[in-house]
């Protein structure tokens, strides 16, 4: 009887570790961060350049970039904030933009849990704000897309672009 106990214990135990290895989540292609600055959050997905031509090839320009990978960024202010000189009411938005050679779009929208840029133009008519802002070219590539939030402004730099927006509390 014991034989058989023990044979059923360790028959459950590897039913249940194998159903626990497939429950685990899948992990995203491109490794996650979230920025924390004072009142200001950013949670976004890093991809890599890996040679590629990012900017003009891999995302086109006038086209609506979600700025990260998997899904789209997200940026939280917790107070109310001039966001490149335009009120925007403390909340969480979607950070997405529109790049182009000499300047970027960026746009705050409401929709929050997008996949990607993909279904934008169904939430556009929740944009909050748009900001256009000049594009910084940098004499070295930045390999793995980067974004920061702290001295007064939220900063993308990616293959070698960087852009910024000022933020004032």
């Amino acid at each position: 009887m014991r034989v058989r106990h023990a044979i059923l214990c360790l028959f459950v135990l590897l039913l249940a570790g194998g159903s626990a290895a497939y429950a685990q989540p899948s992990h995203p292609k491109s490794p996650h961060d979230t920025v924390r600055a004072k009142d200001i959050t950013i949670t976004y997905g890093r991809p890599y350049k890996k040679g590629r031509v990012i900017f003009g090839q891999l995302e086109p320009y006038g086209k609506v970039y979600r700025c990260g990978a998997d899904e789209a960024t997200q940026i939280t202010f917790d107070k109310d904030v001039k966001f490149g000189g335009k009120e925007v009411k403390a909340g969480t938005y979607t950070f997405c933009a529109i790049p182009n050679k000499d300047h970027w779009t960026v746009i705050l929208n409401s929709k929050l849990g997008q996949w990607g840029a993909f279904s934008y133009d169904k939430y556009k008519d929740q944009d909050v704000v748009h900001v256009d802002v000049p594009v910084k070219n940098l004499s070295t590539p930045v390999e793995q897309l980067t974004m920061t939030a702290d001295h007064g402004r939220v900063t993308l730099a990616w293959d070698t672009v960087e852009i910024e927006v000022p933020v004032t509390m």
